[in-house]
């Protein structure tokens, strides 16, 4: 039986949320305006195609989070941490990062003209007009689109671009984490193990680190 996904709708307006707990949920599509949710945790949380104007991240956490086609006009990330976290064609206007602190962290296709508090030089930050080109061996491809055949994968949308292409900042962050050889088997029995739904890619990560745990790898 197929498993339901809970899509958590993060829906707030002109509210305070202090020192919550949002890990693992799922705000894809969500809408949030002129509210506070300071101290708040939300490490591996999907934002795609959510709307967060005019809110405050003071001191917020976003490890492993996604903000795929987010609209965060207006919103202040002060002093928030990102690590492995991804803007994918997110609009920026007037967003506020001072005093953010980054770690492996990726802007792809993000107009920055009135963003404040960003240093474009900073060495855990890589910067991309566009989805960058990335040249991997015919096995890993091949492994890629075996995963994609995977109803859960290709519904998370983790592994693709809006225009049916490879994602290479998802492969990026895997073979960051994996060598090849362990992520080329690693995604072929993930292709086979996972019967659920989910939303952002350590999702994948997390499934090949039990594999190798349960000594599944060899």
């Amino acid at each position: 039986m197929k498993k339901k996904f809970d899509n958590t709708m993060f829906n707030y307006n002109n509210i305070e949320k202090k020192n919550k707990n949002f890990m693992y949920q799922n705000f894809q599509r969500s809408k949030c305006y002129n509210s506070n949710f300071p101290q708040s945790n939300f490490d591996y949380v999907s934002f795609r195609g959510a709307h967060l104007k005019s809110c405050s991240f003071l001191e917020c956490s976003f490890k492993w989070a996604e903000f795929v086609g987010s609209n965060l006009k207006g919103s202040a990330f002060k002093n928030a941490h990102f690590e492995n976290t991804i803007f994918e064609g997110a609009k920026l206007e007037g967003v506020n990062f001072s005093e953010a602190t980054f770690t492996n962290t990726f802007f792809v296709g993000c107009d920055f003209k009135s963003v404040v508090g960003l240093d474009f030089k900073h060495p855990e930050i890589r910067f991309f007009d566009e989805m960058p080109e990335l040249n991997i061996s015919e096995s890993l491809r091949a492994a890629v689109e075996t995963a994609m055949e995977n109803e859960y994968i290709k519904q998370s949308r983790v592994m693709d671009t809006k225009d049916k292409k490879i994602n290479s900042i998802s492969i990026m962050l895997l073979l960051e984490q994996f060598d090849e050889e362990t992520l080329i088997k690693g995604l072929h029995l993930t292709s086979e193990i996972i019967d659920k739904e989910f939303s952002v890619l350590s999702y994948i990560v997390s499934a090949i680190n039990r594999l190798i745990k349960d000594g599944q790898m060899k």
